[in-house]
């Protein structure tokens, strides 16, 4: 096999690299920075050697993941506000259901929810339970014994509880809960999102520092209504709206003067209902939109 054919085969390998990068770290630029990393090792193996290719760049990848994660967990204990993943735009998928998969596991809720396990649990409950793998094959992927990885997805599970934060909640109910967003930060009046928020609907934003954000999240229906009523409404009249795909569902990226000021998406629980409405501020997060979408 000649160069450009070992290429190839990586890069019909980076988008499933990719988007198992993105999950474990809640960055995509880190992701990136990871697959890359991934590339220059391929680069450097001796591929001739290797059984199967698909397993060792998973192996790679996800071992350079962990160590990127731990060294991340503690530089978040100095994070400035609240914080979120770096949103992703949507990735295309071919079908109705791959969407619909795609959003589950990409919904900035479920990404929140990773945050509670330790690195090694979100690793193996990541390639079980999302990308399918046997407990065998994930035990070697992240150097444990197959038991030990089994004692991990379960523990796994157990810290997430029943991960109502990936329900697919149908996208015309989606776009009416945006419009209704839209409407009352546009006028005030909050009448027509009030019945499509869960009692307990959490608002926060990052602005990591860089610039103007609430520190901590708005909790509660009442107070969520009347955040956006009186203060959302009066920062954001004048911004321009344009409807996204963000981590998998409906969103919207808000402008001014052709600048990007935030990326808005949400979270639902089983009745279609908002508990969630999460504000990307922070302009290197928002950069990272450029980057496209994943798989």
């Amino acid at each position: 096999m000649d160069d450009a054919a070992w290429v190839d085969l990586f890069e019909r390998r980076r988008p499933f690299l990719t988007g198992l990068a993105y999950r474990t770290l809640g960055s995509r630029a880190d992701a990136e920075d990871v697959v890359q990393d991934v590339f220059v090792k391929w680069l450097g193996a001796d591929r001739a050697a290797i059984d199967n290719p698909d397993a060792w760049l998973t192996t790679v990848c996800v071992r350079r993941c962990l160590n990127m994660l731990e060294s991340a967990q503690r530089a978040r204990t100095d994070y400035v506000g609240f914080w979120l993943p770096e949103p992703v735009q949507g990735a295309g998928t071919a079908s109705p259901e791959q969407e619909a998969e795609l959003a589950s596991s990409l919904s900035t809720a479920f990404l929140l929810l990773l945050e509670r396990l330790a690195p090694k649990e979100r690793a193996a409950y990541l390639l079980h339970d999302i990308f399918r793998l046997r407990h065998a094959e994930v035990a070697g992927i992240i150097g444990v014994r197959e038991e030990a990885c089994r004692k991990l997805v379960s523990r796994a599970r157990a810290n997430i509880g029943r991960p109502v934060a990936r329900q697919h909640v149908p996208p015309r109910r989606q776009a009416s809960l945006l419009e209704a967003f839209r409407h009352a930060v546009a006028t005030g009046q909050t009448a027509l999102l009030a019945g499509m928020l869960a009692e307990d609907v959490v608002l926060a934003a990052d602005g990591g520092g860089k610039v103007a954000a609430i520190a901590t999240p708005v909790c509660g229906r009442a107070m969520v209504l009347e955040f956006i009523a009186a203060r959302l409404s009066a920062w954001w009249r004048a911004y321009a709206w344009e409807d996204a795909t963000i981590n998998g569902a409906r969103g919207a990226l808000l402008t001014s003067d052709g600048r990007l000021e935030a990326a808005v998406s949400f979270s639902y629980d089983g009745e279609g209902r908002a508990t969630g409405v999460y504000i990307v501020r922070n302009p290197d997060k928002l950069a990272a939109l450029a980057l496209g979408g994943v798989a």
